[in-house]
């Protein structure tokens, strides 16, 4: 049997991350959750996770900012965004990376879960 996806959700809202963390568990994934993105960079497990769901506006480090720092550092996480501010500017922006999704908040719980588990197929 394979293990549990491994999903990371870095949102600087604690409510946010804690319907994410229940609504993926539910869904069966295994999921870390970070409030920042600088607390997702120092974290103590190295293990990439398999998705990474990142919010565009994080206090410090940005999500496409974050996202940037670990595709320079070489690391391909599947990555969904997932915002407040539907700007087209900032879905501009996110053009930059090849093979991400972004999502308006307040989204529809299987909307996400679909998405993971779209990026997740081989």
């Amino acid at each position: 049997m394979a293990p549990e996806p491994l999903v990371a959700v870095v949102d600087d809202d604690v409510s946010v991350r804690r319907s994410l963390l229940r609504l993926l568990r539910s869904a069966g994934f295994h999921v870390v959750v970070y409030d920042s993105g600088e607390a997702f960079l120092a974290r103590e497990n190295p293990a990439s996770p398999s998705c990474l769901i990142l919010d565009i506006h994080l206090a410090g480090i940005s999500g496409p900012d974050l996202k940037q720092e670990l595709d320079h550092r070489g690391s391909n996480i599947p990555t969904i965004f997932i915002t407040a501010h539907d700007e087209e500017a900032t879905r501009e922006g996110l053009r930059r990376f090849p093979g991400v999704a972004c999502l308006r908040k307040p989204f529809a719980g299987n909307t996400l879960v679909d998405l993971i588990r779209q990026t997740l197929k081989p």
